[in-house]
């Protein structure tokens, strides 16, 4: 297959105008290991952003996750609740744990933790509730969070997709214990590789911050809180270079244009698909009036995947990169191998095989949008 010069990728990473100058300037300073004075500006603007009372930069959503399960000390056989249909670190972070990842169904509308499926699947194992906020669209968090009293369970919100959307205006990964978010160079916000760590649970804050930093007391030291830092108990290395901080404050900085821009594409591809909705060719994403979202993705939902994959295939040859997403955890190997699924997931399965994400970034033009609809009403 030969395609078109002009080709249209499926992502492309936004460059907002500082991010040179203060990698340079970051150099220049000579501090390019953690916790220098870009990570300790990022940290500051995430705290404002959100009101989160902590915010800790991390290497990547991953660790984030990592550092939730060692800091609810997480022992072997323990529980998770989670959906089947999200990215491998959402189990991985337990499973090294020895915990068991118990996968629960989605929504059909917004691919979220049916949270109407989680008291059945409780068990005097279950230890902590993770709802994955999906494309940047807010799970029920209030149904979550009386069932997570009720049974007096952790709610670490994997909000790997998340930076500036909301429920009920309330910022995602700010509601639960925990929140995990992304600044991987497929976010929204980007570092290159990065993530953060909200500690909500502030009896847990003091203990975030040493696990972070191999298990010392390094950070109380910096601040002059103690002469000398010392081994507290285990941890591991979470930190980010400044390099990768410096980036990010940039990033940070013009949040608001680039979610803007992404939201403006994305109110463009909901209009112009409401015939394939109406002719139930497609099934469309939807926002509850209570969400606030930020135009992560958008997708489709088509009837099958033979039919998905014809549709991805046609774009393709007319230069246009769509693609699909997840492959539910629970039909693969280390799935089946290390957790449990509650019932059957007849809703991630269909929406693993039939998803079609569109090209959404800020960089995206006009007549390329317009370009890309076009084909898609034609191939759907």
């Amino acid at each position: 297959m030969s395609l078109p010069v002009d080709r249209i990728p499926f992502n492309q990473v936004h460059l907002t105008g500082n991010e040179l100058k203060y990698i340079k300037q970051a150099l220049a300073d000579g501090h390019l290991s953690g916790d220098g004075a870009f990570t300790l500006k990022v940290q500051s603007l995430l705290r404002e952003k959100t009101g989160t009372p902590q915010a800790l930069l991390v290497h990547s959503c991953t660790a984030a996750l990592e550092m939730a399960a060692l800091l609810l000390d997480i022992k072997v056989g323990d529980e998770i609740l989670m959906p089947s249909y999200t990215f491998v670190s959402t189990a991985n972070a337990f499973v090294l744990r020895g915990a068991v990842p118990v996968f629960i169904d989605v929504h059909p509308d917004t691919l979220n933790l049916d949270e109407g499926l989680l008291e059945a699947a409780i068990t005097k194992r279950t230890r902590a509730i993770i709802p994955v906020h999906y494309a940047g669209v807010g799970c029920e968090m209030d149904a979550i969070l009386q069932i997570a009293k009720r049974y007096d369970l952790m709610v670490i919100e994997d909000a790997a997709q998340g930076m500036d959307a909301s429920y009920k205006g309330k910022p995602l990964g700010t509601i639960g214990d925990f929140g995990t978010l992304s600044f991987h160079a497929t976010k929204n916000i980007v570092a290159g590789e990065g993530g953060a760590l909200y500690v909500n649970n502030t009896r847990l804050r003091l203990h975030a911050e040493i696990l972070r930093e191999k298990g010392t007391n390094r950070s109380a030291h910096l601040r002059g809180e103690v002469d000398k830092y010392t081994w507290q108990e285990v941890g591991s290395s979470f930190l980010p270079s400044e390099l990768n901080a410096a980036m990010l404050l940039a990033q940070l900085e013009a949040a608001g244009d680039v979610v803007e821009r992404r939201r403006i594409i994305w109110a463009r591809y909901h209009a112009a698909f409401q015939e394939l909705a109406h002719a139930r060719k497609a099934r469309l994403p939807t926002i509850p009036a209570d969400r606030v979202h930020n135009a992560h993705i958008y997708f489709m939902i088509l009837a099958n995947l033979e039919e998905r994959d014809r549709v991805r295939l046609a774009l393709l040859e007319e230069g246009i990169v769509a693609s699909s997403h997840y492959q539910p955890l629970h039909s693969a190997p280390a799935g089946k191998k290390y957790c449990r699924t509650h019932g059957d997931l007849p809703v991630t399965e269909h929406a693993a095989d039939g998803i079609l994400r569109l090209p959404v970034y800020p960089d995206l033009s006009e007549a390329e949008q317009t370009r890309i609809i076009a084909a898609v009403l034609q191939h759907v």
